[in-house]
């Protein structure tokens, strides 16, 4: 991939997407609590967060807020975790959401044979509202220039306008040769008033060409792609590398622009014992991390933060087999603690990238 120099841009990423206010029941359910700590997290947000805190790298955010304290708490959360916020749009707060509003997600972490689960609401919110013409993409791409713009399925499937705001995205990043990478990220839950399967893979479809790193896991390429592989049920593991090959042939049969595909590979054994890998294809050459057994705390930004770690790589000029060996200890890392973002440092996903054990560091 031909990368833009670090010196010609003020972005080394730039994010599309929402961001709700996450309330965690802690080890309570979500209908049993009675006090939850908040969080901010959105897919796409979450690896402009993991590349500035844990990577150090300069990202800046384009989403959407009401102007009421639940908008600024959020802001907050972003401003700590020092993601630039100065392309986001406000919308004035009408009492009592009427005409937009913020996302909440309730979300619990699940524990053994209780896998974790949450229940957004998020219908109407501001950015679900952005339509084309609402950013000047221009300014982020052309203007100040930025080296890497991701976006993702979760925003494309928030209304019947995001997608128009996705691709005029992609459009001026190809324009002003930014590389844009996109994650799958199929969730049924946002598809199912819209049309299901058959809708994302119509949305997934039209934003496809513009696409030069493809994320996703293996339901992603069938829900929200709609790719059958030959020899693949519904049943096989989601740890088998096999299976992801398949997929590229198909894949790439079909989008050549694809510069590099990538998925995570999981094989859960319960809520808390993950087998966790991932896989990557660029250059025409497969590239696998290596498989761990992890104790999961808090999964959720798991796969947000493979993506910023596999990122950071490429930004960095790293060679394949460590682009993904830092995302997936990067992903290993955050589903170590609390919340949808990262709390892990580039020592410590170097650390474990190389080999490296839990030993207590004193």
């Amino acid at each position: 991939m031909k990368i833009r120099s670090a010196d010609a841009c003020m972005w080394d990423e730039v994010s599309l997407g929402e961001v709700m206010l996450r309330l965690d029941p802690g080890e309570e359910r979500v209908h049993t609590a009675r006090t939850f700590r908040a969080w901010e997290g959105g897919g796409e947000y979450n690896v402009a967060r993991g590349l500035r805190r844990c990577f150090g790298l300069r990202t800046a955010l384009v989403t959407a807020f009401v102007d009421n304290a639940v908008g600024r708490l959020l802001e907050d959360f972003i401003l700590q975790g020092g993601v630039d916020m100065r392309h986001v749009k406000w919308a004035p707060f009408d009492g009592v959401g009427r005409a937009a509003r913020n996302g909440l997600n309730f979300t619990e972490r699940g524990y053994g044979v209780r896998g974790a689960a949450g229940v957004s609401d998020r219908g109407h919110t501001a950015v679900s509202q952005l339509k084309r013409g609402d950013i000047d993409w221009k300014r982020i791409f052309k203007e100040e220039g930025a080296r890497w713009f991701h976006c993702g399925g979760i925003f494309a499937a928030l209304s019947e306008t995001t997608p128009d705001v996705a691709r005029e995205a992609m459009e001026c990043a190809k324009e002003h040769g930014t590389i844009v990478s996109y994650d799958l990220n199929y969730r049924p839950s946002l598809w199912k008033s819209i049309g299901g399967s058959k809708r994302a893979i119509e949305v997934n479809r039209a934003l496809a060409p513009y696409i030069d790193v493809m994320i996703g896991n293996e339901e992603d390429f069938t829900a929200a792609l709609g790719f059958e592989v030959p020899g693949l049920d519904e049943h096989c593991s989601n740890l088998d590398p096999a299976n992801f090959r398949k997929m590229i042939e198909v894949a790439r049969s079909a989008y050549p622009n694809f510069q590099a595909i990538a998925t995570t590979l999981r094989n859960v054994k319960s809520a808390t014992i993950n087998e966790w890998s991932a896989t990557l294809w660029v250059d025409g050459r497969f590239y696998q991390a290596a498989t761990r057994t992890l104790e999961i705390l808090d999964r959720v930004g798991g796969g947000d933060s493979f993506a910023s770690g596999l990122i950071y790589g490429f930004l960095s000029g790293l060679d394949p087999q460590t682009c993904v060996e830092y995302g997936a200890a990067h992903g290993a890392l955050a589903m170590t603690t609390p919340g949808d973002t990262s709390m892990a440092t580039l020592a410590e996903v170097r650390n474990l990238a190389g080999g490296g054990s839990a030993r207590v560091q004193r």
